[in-house]
């Protein structure tokens, strides 16, 4: 994703969340290095520094010198000069982790309940925040990032059946979200905001177009483009688990039969009762068939198995890519495996959620996925509500 500034005085915020945000990608950067990147004259680049630097948001630092004069400073973020809360609501549990500016998570809580109703969830995630809090008082709260299952907004499909919430309609959760942490608050569908965590510390960073596939108890997947992950006009692209891949299979709660998701997902595993091996060899034909799909449809450089799954399962998925079959992802200068298991563990979306709070205070995009502002009712039920509600 490129960053450019502008050299208006009316953009002087959006400059300083393009320099931070630059920073925090590339760094360690020389301050010539980043009037390059953004356009930015040098004089306008060394201001915004410096507030940064009064602030505590960057790290200078400067290399040995191994010649005639000294090598320019390099400026890194103070991973510690801000946190975000990462929050996950699943069909299973409520979860939540004090992440900093670096990605790395501090500590994670959790509360086991089965399908929380929104006034049970709500109340679990400002408990689990208060306490956090009381723990870590020094820390500069930047936000709130909340990840929940999708899709949302479709009536057929939303809140209904094993792998996603129910009794979440017409909730206005950006909203209770803003009132359970008293800060301001980002939503997101949970493969996405997985994909966005994988896309900042994990294979993403060496990567620039992929498919994110996304086990959660159903499955899930998101195209990433040059860093950005692609969300669709209502932000539920990626709902894979419902393509039909046996006409005459299983019913689907979404009214449809043979969904993949009813034959691959950790909700199909754990209702078939088999061990990982014997479950990969039973579901592989289904599963390579998909795989072919999304890289016919996306083209990716590669497809990153991911999520809330074992790693030694996901192993053995990225094992099939022998027996995948022609697409047009079978070329002979590949550089990359067509099937990667990810980098990140089954906290990638915890870490993806903090990031969604982290991206809309520094982040010059504020991390909206529509293309206009909703109003505030049209974000009831909604996964990923307005970039910063209050903010």
């Amino acid at each position: 994703m490129t960053l450019r500034g502008t050299n208006q005085e009316l953009g002087r915020p959006f400059n300083r969340r393009t320099v931070l945000e630059l920073i925090r990608r590339h760094g360690p950067v020389a301050r010539n290095e980043i009037a390059d990147r953004t356009g930015l004259t040098v004089q306008t680049i060394s201001n915004i520094v410096r507030e940064l630097e009064e602030d505590g948001f960057l790290i200078s630092s400067r290399r040995k010198p191994s010649g005639r004069g000294l090598p320019p400073s390099t400026l890194s973020i103070n991973p510690d000069s801000g946190h975000a809360f990462g929050i996950q609501i699943t069909p299973l549990a409520v979860e939540v982790s004090l992440v900093n500016l670096g990605g790395t998570i501090v500590t994670t809580t959790r509360e086991e309940t089965e399908n929380a109703n929104p006034e049970l969830a709500f109340g679990i995630i400002a408990r689990l925040v208060e306490h956090l809090k009381a723990q870590f008082r020094d820390a500069r709260l930047l936000g709130a990032g909340l990840a929940m299952p999708g899709p949302f907004g479709v009536d057929s499909m939303s809140f209904i059946g094993p792998t996603t919430l129910a009794g979440w309609q017409d909730v206005n959760i950006p909203q209770q979200l803003e009132k359970a942490t008293g800060l301001p608050s980002f939503i997101e569908i949970d493969m996405a905001a997985a994909a966005l965590g994988e896309q900042l510390y994990g294979h993403g960073t060496n990567l620039s177009d992929y498919y994110y596939l996304y086990f959660g108890l159903g499955l899930g997947g998101t195209m990433v483009h040059d860093g950005e992950t692609v969300r669709g006009n209502w932000g539920n692209a990626g709902e894979i688990g419902h393509l039909t891949v046996l006409p005459d299979g299983e019913m689907c709660p979404c009214g449809n039969r043979g969904c993949l998701e009813r034959y691959v997902s950790l909700e199909a595993f754990g209702r078939r009762r088999m061990g990982e091996a014997e479950w990969v060899e039973d579901v592989r034909p289904i599963f390579t068939r998909a795989i072919r799909m999304i890289e016919n449809m996306y083209d990716p450089q590669t497809i990153v198995l991911g999520g809330l799954a074992s790693r030694s399962l996901l192993t053995r998925l990225a094992e099939t890519a022998d027996a995948l079959g022609n697409s047009i992802a079978a070329r002979h200068d590949r550089t990359v495996p067509r099937l990667m298991v990810a980098a990140l563990g089954d906290d990638t979306v915890l870490r993806g959620a903090a990031a969604l709070a982290v991206r809309g205070a520094l982040a010059p995009r504020e991390g909206r996925m529509f293309k206009h502002p909703p109003s505030q009712d049209q974000w009831k039920g909604a996964p990923h509500g307005p970039a910063s509600v209050g903010a």
